[in-house]
């Protein structure tokens, strides 16, 4: 396909998500490769300066357990959450705070964007409780309400906002929360019309290790109760489940490296998995 070819198509897609609101979710393994980054960064750039509203939730899961190490912290995992004591979510902070999300918001402005880094403590943005279950995880925390008032004012002053998955209880506890979790949920209270999951994998793979490029929310329920979805795609395809089953339209799940954002979101074919009400 010729060039010129390629634009014309994109054309189409920047005029049909003008103005939409676009939820990413970084998974924390994108993060610590400074290629992948500056590549996201910049397609996220790009999606602003065509209209479109890009908001980032960022995992950092990978840096989390490199600083856990660091304090001789050992980490626990129960069912794939992270067994979280004060000291841990003092580290989780540290993390996710004070370098995980500078980090984004630097290499975004580096590239010409204007990204504004926040919390889910940020005006009460995820307002939360500690999660119920049978096993104490400690601060580990369910969303409860989203007050999207303070993103909706960053998105129409042309800002994009980076948020780290950190929510807050009434009582002002920081609680961890699942940053799969909470983009989903963001993603839905913004009314966005796609949620994107940008992770270290090509896409949702089938039983014989193919790409699956479309999926619908019943076929993603499927792969995960066949235990063809594993460890950490299984949250991933949850939380896309829910947000197009509350309304999203649609939500990928790509590799977050080489431009691929913008080649999944400006392209008919795609690059990565879509999920979907219909396949």
């Amino acid at each position: 396909m010729k060039v010129s070819d390629v634009l014309i198509d994109a054309l189409e897609y920047m005029k049909k998500f003008r103005d939409h609101v676009f939820v990413i979710k970084l998974g924390g393994e994108v993060m610590v490769d400074a290629k992948a980054l500056d590549s996201v960064a910049q397609d996220i750039i790009l999606l602003s300066y065509v209209n479109i509203k890009p908001v980032v939730i960022h995992g950092g899961g990978v840096e989390i357990t490199r600083a856990m190490d660091r304090f001789g912290k050992k980490p626990q995992f129960v069912k794939g959450l992270r067994v979280t004591d004060e000291e841990t979510m003092e580290i989780v902070e540290m993390v996710l705070l004070g370098k995980t999300n500078s980090q984004i918001v630097a290499s975004i402005s580096k590239h010409g964007g204007n990204a504004v880094g926040l919390s889910g403590k940020s005006a009460n943005l995820f307002l939360s409780e500690k999660k119920k279950g049978e096993i104490d995880l400690g601060l580990v925390g369910e969303i409860k309400e989203i007050n999207v008032g303070l993103i909706k004012i960053l998105l129409e002053r042309g800002y994009i906002p980076v948020i780290s998955p950190v929510g807050i209880t009434q009582e002002g506890t920081s609680l961890n929360i699942n940053a799969d979790t909470a983009a989903a949920k963001l993603a839905v209270e913004l009314k966005a019309s796609k949620f994107i999951i940008l992770t270290s994998v090509d896409g949702v793979w089938d039983k014989d290790k193919k790409l699956i490029e479309k999926l619908s929310t019943k076929e993603a329920g499927k792969l995960i109760e066949k235990k063809v979805a594993k460890e950490g795609m299984i949250p991933k395809l949850k939380a896309s489940i829910y947000a197009v089953d509350n309304g999203v339209a649609a939500a990928h799940i790509i590799k977050g490296d080489d431009h691929r954002l913008i080649e999944e979101i400006f392209t008919a074919r795609g690059i990565g998995t879509m999920v979907s009400k219909a396949k």
